[in-house]
């Protein structure tokens, strides 16, 4: 049976191309069982004529997607969702300090730069006491091959030193705090806004120029005061997932 949609959606003008547009819409459709496993989607000239676009820029779209494995196109039958999806992965942002602790499973840890004596830049509501000078890196966090977050790391130099090297590329920002000899966290906090991929972080994270983002700062305040680690990252909007216990 061949899905239709009664959907009607208007493309953004300028900026992203119709083609990745319609790609993320069509992706979303499947992720949510709109598009169910196995099932027959709308022909090229029915999205064409849904979107008021050019059938090239549907195949454009639905190529995107069959490079994804989300979709195989059969000559003379159409194109169908495939039974066996890609397994998703999420990255569930934490909104306690245990949780902050874990490492994903099978995460790995890429430094991109690395450098001393740094200032630290404007935050939009910084807490604590700021560090005359700090180490900043910058990490890829990837799971199977997968880019999901670029960070840039601020530690306060008096701290910085009395962390092994090693723990910059195996522990999260939470636990690269909680590690640190003789501080101890009196004050977290977190702030995250959504936003749009630049050039820059569209190569990195391997996502399309303006594809959404979720920005999150984290700042820690040791038991003098001293904001002594930053960390602020950008997620990939398609693997981001809060998920917030209703009291």
């Amino acid at each position: 049976m061949r899905l239709m949609s009664n959907n009607s959606t208007k493309l953004a003008s300028g900026g992203v191309p119709r083609y990745t547009q319609l790609a993320t819409l069509f992706r979303r459709r499947i992720e949510t069982g709109e598009w169910a496993k196995g099932q027959q989607i709308p022909t090229i000239d029915e999205l064409a004529e849904e979107f008021g676009v050019a059938r090239a820029t549907i195949r454009q779209a639905v190529g995107q997607l069959e490079a994804e494995n989300l979709v195989s196109r059969f000559r003379a039958k159409g194109t169908f969702v495939r039974e066996t999806l890609p397994e998703p992965i999420w990255c569930e942002i934490e909104t306690d300090w245990q949780s902050m602790l874990s490492l994903r499973e099978h995460a790995e840890i890429e430094i991109l730069s690395d450098y001393a004596n740094v200032a630290l830049p404007a935050l939009a509501k910084p807490i604590g006491t700021v560090a005359p000078n700090y180490r900043n890196l910058r990490r890829r966090h990837s799971q199977k091959g997968q880019p999901y977050l670029l960070a840039s790391i601020y530690v306060d130099e008096r701290v910085a030193r009395k962390i092994p090297d090693e723990s910059f590329t195996t522990m999260t920002a939470g636990r690269l705090a909680a590690s640190i000899p003789g501080a101890k966290i009196a004050d977290a906090r977190q702030i995250m806004t959504i936003g749009s991929a630049d050039f820059e972080t569209a190569e990195l994270l391997n996502i399309p120029i303006n594809a959404p983002v979720c920005f999150i700062d984290r700042m820690m305040v040791d038991q003098r005061d001293r904001l002594f680690l930053i960390s602020r990252g950008t997620y990939r909007g398609d693997v981001f997932r809060l998920e917030l216990k209703m009291r």
